[in-house]
């Protein structure tokens, strides 16, 4: 357990001296820097310098005095702040970095990529997903089990910044946009901002359930092919046939 809280502490940014500085303090809520050295194992040459990064870092408090002494400030508050702080700074290093990605991505030569398996599939799909910027358009020929459960979050998040989402399907689908229900064969499609797109295909057990380990996907960001599989997507939506539209 004391390992485990050695460790946790590091995640939070403090040094071995700072943590077993800060367990002592927990342990003895207020006291002054002889006390504290005695309880962490710090020597007293050095514990007064830790003591006061700990304060500087917001673990402690310092009562002014002479001589000085110390209050610790509640784990419970220590650790929702700094857990605060970690998450808001991973998120803006996965924004930073996923728009690095997104620019990047886009400009690979003649891109195609087969995936093989429902896992990184629905992966790639929530990947792609999450890059759509004003539109994105899916033909749901069969659904994976448990994919409507991810899906649904993820379109939330896309609406939420303004994209027009149109999915259509054999059969209604509990998902937050548009869902047209249209006769079509077990093949899936999508395409996001007419840029990229991936068709999906799968075996199926004889009750009609795809089978994880066949399925394959076929990602594509050719942006010619992609805007043609848009327009034929509009024109099928808009009630062409599919002799106009080249089919699907």
């Amino acid at each position: 357990m004391e390992r485990k809280v050695r460790n946790a502490l590091r995640i939070l940014g403090l040094t071995d001296y700072q943590a077993a500085a800060y367990t002592a303090m927990v342990s003895l809520v207020s006291a002054g820097a002889s006390e504290a050295a005695e309880a962490s194992g710090i020597p007293r040459s050095r514990i007064y310098e830790v003591l006061r990064q700990l304060s500087e870092r917001g673990f402690v408090e310092v009562e002014r005095g002479k001589p000085l002494r110390y209050h610790v400030v509640p784990p419970a508050e220590v650790f929702r702040r700094e857990k605060k702080r970690i998450v808001k700074e991973l998120d803006d290093a996965m924004h930073q970095l996923r728009r690095t990605y997104e620019d990047q991505v886009s400009r690979v030569p003649a891109p195609v990529w087969l995936i093989h398996g429902q896992e990184k599939i629905m992966k790639k799909e929530l990947e792609i997903i999450s890059r759509t910027r004003s539109e994105l358009k899916m033909r749901m020929g069969f659904i994976f089990r448990g994919e409507l459960r991810e899906l649904r979050p993820a379109i939330d998040r896309i609406m939420d910044r303004g994209a027009d989402v149109r999915i259509m399907a054999p059969e209604d689908l509990d998902l937050p946009c548009e869902v047209r229900v249209v006769s079509m064969p077990p093949v899936r499609m999508f395409v996001r901002d007419s840029v990229e797109m991936m068709w999906i295909f799968s075996r199926f057990t004889p009750e009609g359930s795809p089978l994880p380990e066949t399925a394959m996907g076929i990602w594509n960001q050719y942006p010619e092919i992609a805007e043609n599989y848009s327009r034929i997507f509009d024109g099928i939506w808009y009630g062409k046939s599919y002799g106009d539209t080249g089919g699907i």
